[in-house]
């Protein structure tokens, strides 16, 4: 009986960490989110497309293919500009799978785009991830974003 209470105890310890391993790799993946549109769309950081997506990365935007090349020189330009708008993004996150070393992420994603305390333009899309578990950690290997109405 005693060795049948170990077991027991052991499945359910295993079990437990387990889901906060699970729901770990759910906020990891949230962060990469988050930060990943932080750096690259809103602070227009070039070293954020290394840092955050896979050489092979592809974002599909509003009916348009934007390889890492297309990405770069869209940051770059971007980055050029003196702009005094600021780009403030939010999510509501809708579901996350996660398979090994492969998840997606579906989500809304609302971007405010600010000049000092006024919004002067907002923009709301609905959007998908696909992310790759890598040595370095969750990076984005597909993007697809589509414009969408106010949630």
């Amino acid at each position: 009986m005693k060795r049948v209470f170990q077991v027991l105890i052991l499945f359910l310890a295993t079990a437990a960490m387990g889901q906060d391993s699970e729901k770990q790799k759910e906020e990891q993946l949230k962060e990469l989110i988050k930060n990943s549109f932080q750096e690259i769309f809103s602070n227009m950081e070039l070293q954020a497309l290394e840092t955050y997506c896979t050489p092979d990365f592809l974002l599909l935007e509003t009916g348009e293919v934007w390889d890492m090349e297309k990405m770069r020189n869209y940051i770059k330009k971007a980055s050029e500009q003196k702009s005094q708008v600021k780009r403030i993004n939010s999510f509501n996150f809708i579901e996350i799978k996660i398979e090994g070393k492969m998840a997606w992420v579906a989500y809304h994603n609302k971007a405010e785009f600010m000049s000092g305390d006024e919004v002067v333009r907002e923009i709301n899309w609905l959007e998908s991830a696909s992310a790759i578990l890598t040595d370095e950690g969750w990076k984005l290997q597909l993007l697809h974003s589509t414009i969408a109405n106010k949630e």
